[in-house]
């Protein structure tokens, strides 16, 4: 495990370099739908971990790629979630915002399974990046879900993923959320 300062600008840096992009087919940058997630979390009094899951559900999109497979058309990466999840992992992040963040991914396939008025509410854009992450679940595997021990964070999560593509919405700023994880990782190395 490298250094918390380490992580902490290794996430900044990825903020800062990756953060004004456009969030693949919204009206809100990368930042903007992080930051939203979080304020999202923060205001259902969500703990700790499952704001800074919200806050880094999208890591994976900012990481550098190393080759052009494993992208969505203009969509970002197809495997974000566990890029993100097994970044997040290696720098020490709890096993409760890993799961939140490998999961939101396939809490949007199990919801599209389980409600079609899901899939009629989502983005354009979800749509379309669902095609390339394998589609609604099978019976099978929202069974299996279903089981997930985290299972209604990862559902809250990914509804929070949704909501947040508001344009212009005040938020904290990102060192607001930064200061999150720094003292999770502090607490978790005690």
């Amino acid at each position: 495990m490298q250094p918390i300062e380490q992580t902490i600008t290794e996430i900044t840096g990825l903020l800062q370099e990756q953060g004004s992009q456009d969030y693949y087919g919204e009206p809100v940058s990368q930042l903007e739908h992080m930051l939203q997630c979080a304020l999202l979390a923060e205001r259902a009094g969500s703990d700790n971990e499952t704001i800074i899951a919200a806050f880094l559900h999208d890591i994976g999109h900012l990481l550098p790629a190393e080759s052009a497979a494993g992208y969505m058309d203009g969509y970002g990466r197809s495997d974000h979630e566990q890029l993100g999840g097994d970044w997040l992992r290696q720098r020490g992040f709890s096993e409760k915002i890993v799961s939140l963040v490998e999961n939101h991914v396939n809490a949007k396939r199990y919801l599209t399974f389980k409600s079609p008025a899901y899939y009629e509410r989502l983005s354009e854009a979800s749509r379309k990046t669902l095609e390339y992450q394998g589609g609604r679940m099978t019976a099978d595997e929202a069974y299996a879900f279903e089981h997930n021990i985290q299972f209604g964070g990862i559902l809250q999560v990914r509804r929070w993923d949704e909501q947040a593509k508001v344009p212009g919405l005040k938020t904290p700023d990102a060192q607001h959320y930064i200061q999150k994880c720094e003292r999770h990782l502090k607490k978790r190395k005690l």
